[in-house]
């Protein structure tokens, strides 16, 4: 059997492999590129409308992402991250746009305003809290918070129609926020790399076996699951992007980093309407305040989407308990994930998260009129027969060893690189493909080291990124000359 020879090989045909397949295209055109994909199409799993949270997460509405302190305090460090790196996203697709490769903006983004929104006197107080922090920062500037019923029923009509006028309420909105379709995004991406030579699509093709030779090169071993043809590959590169697969893969691979990760499967539920009357009602996306002892995935908001060009009003998501690690994968995988090298740091945390578990197991017991009545929270005048229980996606959290051999389970993402740069992969979960581009880069300068700092690298960097090598949190010249540019050109100002 003849080997295919490949410089690079992108495992998995999400919004990570291709952005990755997408930059390194842009780098350098004379790489050999291979992205394979067990299911009959890209853009399936993670990535797609129904299964992704879509939200653009910039931290401008998400409370997790500002933890209260002990002292009544907001710590805002991390949505000043994560709103810096959804920037470099705005970046790299505005490039593209420009350059012809993605097609009009309305096909995969539209701007959707991004909205908290919080009731009973301690949370209004921390919301109030929360903006002072955060609007004092360039990259928060545009915030606005309000009390006021009138502004209220002009920001989220929905949800404060028919509600208690004596619960204290408040709310705060950034007008430029968006709604992403990443399933519609990454399909343009594949269609322009496969239309661009050295590119090759491998669909229906899970990998079964993955090794590192001795001088380096990996050899990956993929069955057609359609002709039952076997293909084996040899890189020099591999980026596992297979969402909650690429654990597994990691595992397989052998190399030391990979050791003492484990994964915890966490399922997901919408509540979604498509009545006219009522969709047409809301366009804004309102995110609370999550239960105690939810996962951050979990945290409720009502929520305009448009998947496929198709507007849709969609609530939760309900988190439950689950052992598969994709929608479309085994009841087996968490089981099979389990080794020597992760069983400790597995156990610690089983122990440690027993009242998380219970919670999602609840979750999964809820009644239709259970969740309705959680959705009435938000939008008051709900009625049961306008909304329909729907899947979501699978989000593998990452389980992670500590110091003396124990385990700590995150909520974040974080990319695994083999110390020699030849093997890469991404886990976890939120804010996940809202910073994809940010993370391949995190991945090209890991994986690239020498190429990244030739002078051809960063100027082709600076080009499809031009904040690339600043940072935007300490610059406020430069956030306001790039949001300028990515609102215009994606049609978001």
């Amino acid at each position: 059997m003849a080997v295919r020879q490949a410089d690079v090989v992108l495992v998995g045909g999400g919004v990570m492999s291709a952005t990755l397949g997408m930059m390194l295209r842009q780098l350098d055109p004379s790489l050999d590129i291979v992205m394979v994909e067990r299911l009959d199409h890209v853009a399936h799993e993670s990535t797609d409308g129904w299964n992704n949270a879509g939200t653009g997460h910039a931290g401008y509405c998400e409370l997790n992402y500002t933890p209260e302190t002990d002292d009544g305090d907001v710590t805002i460090d991390r949505a000043l991250q994560i709103n810096a790196q959804f920037e470099v996203s705005l970046q790299l697709w505005s490039y593209l746009v420009e350059q012809g490769i993605l097609p009009e903006p309305s096909t995969f983004i539209n701007r959707t305003p991004h909205q908290s929104f919080v009731w009973g006197e301690k949370d209004v107080a921390f919301l109030k809290r929360r903006h002072e922090r955060l609007s004092a920062h360039h990259l928060f500037r545009d915030m606005e918070y309000t009390e006021s019923p009138k502004d209220l029923e002009e920001w989220m009509p929905l949800i404060v129609n028919n509600r208690d006028p004596m619960q204290r309420v408040a709310a705060t909105r950034i007008k430029h926020g968006s709604d992403v379709d990443f399933g519609s995004l990454t399909r343009s991406m594949v269609s322009w790399l496969e239309t661009q030579p050295n590119f090759e699509l491998m669909l229906s093709s899970p990998v079964h076996y993955i090794d590192q030779r001795d001088n380096g090169r990996w050899k990956i071993r993929v069955k057609n699951q359609k002709t039952g043809e076997l293909t084996k590959l040899e890189t020099g590169f591999v980026f596992l992007g297979a969402g909650g697969g690429a654990l597994p893969l990691l595992q397989k691979s052998g190399i030391e980093e990979a050791r003492g990760y484990g994964g915890f499967p966490v399922s997901g539920q919408w509540l979604v309407c498509g009545k006219p009357d009522i969709v047409q009602q809301h366009n804004s996306k309102v995110y609370g305040k999550a239960p105690i002892g939810a996962p951050p995935m979990s945290v409720p908001h009502l929520d305009t989407r448009i998947i496929n060009g198709e507007p849709a009003l969609l609530f939760g998501p309900f988190a439950g308990f689950t052992t598969r690690f994709l929608k479309q994968g085994s009841i087996f995988d968490l089981l099979g994930s389990v080794k020597s090298t992760n069983l400790k740091p597995m156990l610690s945390v089983s122990k440690s998260n027993m009242d998380l578990t219970r919670y999602l197991i609840g979750e999964v017991f809820q009644s239709h009129s259970d969740r309705v009545a959680s959705l009435r929270n938000f939008f008051p005048d709900a009625m049961e027969e306008d909304w329909q229980l729907r899947m979501a996606g699978q989000r593998v959290q990452i389980i992670k060893q500590v110091d003396g051999g124990g385990g700590k389970l995150e909520f974040g993402t974080e990319i695994v690189a083999a110390k020699d740069g030849t093997l890469a992969a991404l886990l976890g979960a939120s804010p996940g493909a809202s910073t994809a581009a940010n993370a391949m880069i995190n991945v090209i300068e890991r994986c690239f080291p020498e190429k990244i700092k030739t002078p051809e690298w960063q100027e082709r960097m600076k080009e499809l990124v031009p904040s690339y090598g600043q940072s935007l949190v300490e610059d406020e010249a430069l956030l306001t000359k790039v949001r300028e540019r990515t609102l215009s050109t994606l049609q978001l100002g």
